[in-house]
């Protein structure tokens, strides 16, 4: 009804389940999805290394990172 269609509620619910997904991990959504979106956009992921861009192993990769960052 809000979504304005069938196709329109099918992603907000995908939409959902990607935000959802990230506060779960522990993931700011707004940084996930800006830099998930850049990736893409860019094509620095390129479509065989889409799961990397999957919330868990987004913030593993960002973790290492950062700890790499660190030492």
């Amino acid at each position: 009804m809000l979504a304005g269609s069938e196709g329109g509620v099918e992603k907000w619910a995908i939409l959902a389940s990607f935000i959802n997904t990230a506060k779960l991990q522990d993931i700011d959504p707004r940084h996930y999805l800006t830099d998930v979106i850049e990736r893409i956009v860019s094509g620095r992921t390129k479509i065989n290394q889409l799961h990397m861009l999957l919330p868990w192993n987004w913030k593993a990769e960002r973790d290492s990172s950062l700890a790499k960052l660190a030492a």
